[in-house]
């Protein structure tokens, strides 16, 4: 009989614990969708009756936007601006991990470039179309190397102040421990570091996408940028709001993935966190 209640017991406890972590789940999601519905149900709403060129019917934005972007094919301009805008971010991120990481481990060499990386930073990269068209021409590395020029940046800036924040206590333990300067990097500095790295790859993720749409509206023959300018010229005003919906999708399915795997990556820290917090 005593055997039969302790095997009872702790199932009846881990039910109600296990009820209210799906509750939860079920509240963090109505929460974080209850107002963007609300938007598109207003939107819905109030433009059912527009007779207004400029800002047509949604119903009729959405059916245009599958006709344009499945049936007739526009899909391909994603594709290219997907391609130019991964080729761009990886480049710059790499750029700017290496970079932030050689700016920390050579004191001298961080204060002799710091006007000039902090001059660059503050420089908006569209502004360096012109030139961007001058070196590279028309094709899609002019469009991938702005996106790789604005996405090095906010990583690299990041990435040196989180190296530069780790716990000088953390460094003696590891010479204590005799670890090697590779290993030291490995497991102490890069693990230290990467919230902070973490904060400045999706910031370059953000500029990669502004400069993307940019770099394809000037001097483009395809992209998302190059459908909505081509889309405005020819007064097909309709069709240009399908390309601003595209975009607006793809802008935030690429952030909603970037935090999925940083949750994943990054674990370790916000368990830390919680435990933290708790």
């Amino acid at each position: 009989m005593t055997r039969l209640t302790t095997s009872v017991v702790p199932t009846t406890r881990r039910r109600p614990a296990k009820a209210s972590r799906h509750l939860g789940r079920l509240f963090r999601i109505v929460t974080a969708l209850w107002l963007p519905l609300l938007l598109i149900a207003l939107w819905w709403i109030f433009s059912a009756t527009s007779r207004s060129p400029f800002f047509p019917p949604l119903p009729d934005i959405l059916v245009e936007t599958w006709n344009q972007w499945v049936v007739f094919g526009a899909w391909t301009n994603a594709v290219s601006s997907l391609r130019n805008l991964l080729f761009g971010y990886v480049i710059g991120v790499l750029i700017g991990i290496v970079g932030g990481s050689l700016l920390w481990r050579l004191k001298y060499l961080r204060i002799a470039v710091n006007p000039i990386i902090y001059f660059l930073y503050v420089l908006p990269a569209p502004a360096l179309l012109p030139a961007m068209i001058a070196i590279f021409g028309i094709g899609d590395m002019r469009q991938v190397a702005l996106i790789a020029l604005g996405s090095i940046w906010p990583t690299l800036l990041n990435t040196l102040d989180g190296m530069r924040g780790i716990d000088i206590v953390k460094f003696d333990t590891a010479k204590a421990l005799r670890l090697g300067g590779w290993r030291t990097y490995r497991w102490l500095v890069l693990p230290g570091a990467a919230p902070q790295i973490a904060a400045g790859l999706r910031a370059s993720l953000t500029v990669g996408i502004i400069l993307m749409v940019v770099s394809e509206m000037v001097a483009a023959r395809s992209g998302i940028g190059y459908f909505i300018l081509q889309s405005q010229a020819e007064f097909a005003i309709k069709k240009m709001w399908t390309g601003i919906i595209v975009l607006a999708l793809i802008g935030t399915l690429l952030n909603y993935l970037f935090v999925l795997i940083e949750r994943l990556s990054l674990r370790w820290y916000y368990r830390s966190r919680a435990l933290g917090g708790s």
